[in-house]
């Protein structure tokens, strides 16, 4: 995932100022069922550290081990961990290890591309056996550019290749200031997300009031530019108060977010959604297929962290176009 790849490359800058070298292990393949699913990654560091992880915590020890060799001789393998007899997830992993050393056009690039919310393309060369080989390896596709993880390395296209897309990060914009509005800001950059808050000026809120968030902005809804808002933004609007819900729901008229969600009862939502059409009588119906009010899912939840979890589960369902229910009732394995 996105945000995970900006903590390997975060992670490495530091490395490159403490002259500590880093490792990329990529799941490339699998046999059967695992935790992860391919394309996840993790960064090894030559002091044993690791940033991310290819599993639930059972196989990283294994490919910490593997990665010694390469930090030695800096050439790419491939490791398969069984974890049938192992594990409960029944399923062969096939790992690929190589040497993490992109150079400053790949840095500067990869950076661009994080601002510009564009998606990522990454194409791993290998073999399906454990194997060592001065072919394998990765590269990564950066603002229409292909640049490679090991910036010197020579990849053999005749290889099986893996190939995955990273969309842009999940961006929630949160227009509210109360304490379930710091709740759910928390909870969903630990997810990985981008938060923004919105507050009203006169509510002298400073960033540090939202933990984990990434902007702040005192604004009215007058002043809300939504022109940035996509398929991978989330909004929730929760200022408690009627009346600046519904302005903001207005400068929102002609944007369809993932998911739109109104905070408070079936009722509420109801006046707020009428009143709306008042102001708003050519607002696209389609608008509407956006909106989820009363945010979040049915769970019991009644504080403002369970109410976070609530929410925030609802617009994973939706962004993942996926029907909420027991996994014990679910047919069949966990990912389709």
């Amino acid at each position: 995932m996105t945000h995970e790849l900006k903590n390997i490359i975060a992670s490495y800058l530091k490395n490159q100022q403490s002259e500590i070298k880093s490792v990329l292990a990529t799941v490339v393949a699998l046999d059967g069922s695992s935790y992860r699913r391919p394309g996840v990654c993790m960064l090894i560091n030559e002091n044993g550290k690791m940033v991310g992880a290819v599993s639930g915590g059972c196989v990283e020890k294994e490919v910490i081990r593997q990665a010694a060799s390469v930090f030695l001789d800096g050439k790419a393998k491939v490791m398969t961990y069984d974890g049938r007899y192992r594990l409960g997830c029944e399923g062969i992993l096939y790992i690929l290890i190589e040497p993490f050393t992109p150079d400053e056009d790949f840095i500067s690039a990869f950076n661009q591309t994080i601002e510009k919310r564009l998606p990522i393309s990454m194409s791993s060369y290998f073999k399906k056996k454990d194997a060592l080989n001065s072919g394998f390896g990765s590269e990564i596709q950066l603002s229409g550019k292909w640049h490679l993880v090991q910036a010197a390395a020579k990849l053999d296209s005749n290889l099986q290749k893996f190939e995955q897309t990273l969309e842009p990060c999940y961006r929630l914009i949160i227009v509210g200031a109360e304490h379930d509005a710091v709740q759910l800001c928390l909870f969903a950059s630990k997810m990985g997300w981008e938060v923004s808050v919105i507050t009203h000026p006169t509510e002298e809120k400073q960033l540090l009031d939202f933990p984990g968030a990434q902007e702040l902005q005192g604004i009215i809804a007058e002043d809300f530019d939504v022109s940035e808002i996509d398929k991978q933004t989330a909004v929730v609007l929760m200022t408690h108060s009627y009346s600046k819900d519904l302005q903001f729901l207005i400068a929102l008229q002609n944007i369809q977010p993932a998911y739109l969600g109104l905070l408070g009862p079936n009722k509420r939502r109801e006046k707020l959604l009428n009143e709306f059409i008042e102001h708003c009588p050519e607002v696209d119906d389609s608008f509407f297929d956006h909106v989820y009010g009363p945010t979040g899912l049915h769970i019991g939840a009644e504080t403002p962290q369970e109410i976070a979890i609530a929410i925030l589960a609802e617009i994973l369902s939706v962004i993942r176009n996926t029907t909420p229910g027991l996994l014990r009732d679910k047919k069949g394995g966990i990912h389709e």
